[in-house]
């Protein structure tokens, strides 16, 4: 059983594990291809025009919020299917984090989506826009961590609550300024 710490070095990696080229054997940091599921692995990257899209991670108590980014052509941003293609792209995330964790800690890893994708579509130009979206998964075997929403108990000492009520408005005896009384 892996402790909260092993479980987020490991989606840590995992991550990390999905830099811009790591789809070649060539630049590999151990020679084999990783498919994440993102736009910017499709064509060739000399000759065909380049796609900037990416994800990135963080951990809010037991959720695992994965944050996506990614330049659009406008006729993209007119697109019906759009919500629907970030979806499946969010699934190959998710498939693709699992899997680096499967090989980097050598133990499964659970997670189920919370909610749908937040897309918000913005413009650039009149040629390109970009969308940037999140999405929230509950991480399997993340007992005893606290939910960031809950609120916190009120945990001052009684010391420390009676010298904060000492406090006055009254100026000190030793100032001599005029017009301070």
């Amino acid at each position: 059983m892996a402790t909260v710490y092993d479980i987020i070095k490991g989606l840590a990696q995992a991550a990390a594990n999905a830099y811009d080229g790591s789809q070649y054997k060539r630049y590999s940091y151990d020679g084999e291809e990783r498919k994440i599921g993102l736009k910017r692995e499709e064509g060739d990257p000399i000759t065909d025009s380049r796609v900037m899209d990416g994800f990135k991670i963080r951990i809010s108590g037991p959720k695992l919020i994965v944050s996506y980014q990614s330049e659009l052509p406008i006729k993209s941003f007119h697109n019906s299917k759009l919500e629907s293609e970030i979806e499946s792209i969010y699934s190959d995330i998710a498939k693709f984090l699992k899997k680096e964790y499967k090989a980097v800690t050598g133990e499964s890893l659970s997670l189920t989506a919370v909610g749908p994708a937040d897309i918000h579509l913005q413009n650039m130009s009149r040629v390109r826009s970009w969308a940037q979206a999140t999405k929230a998964y509950k991480i399997g075997n993340m007992d005893g961590v606290v939910p960031v929403e809950d609120q916190s108990e009120d945990r001052l000492e009684a010391n420390f609550r009676k010298f904060l009520e000492l406090s006055t408005d009254k100026k000190p005896q030793n100032v001599t300024r005029k017009g301070e009384q």
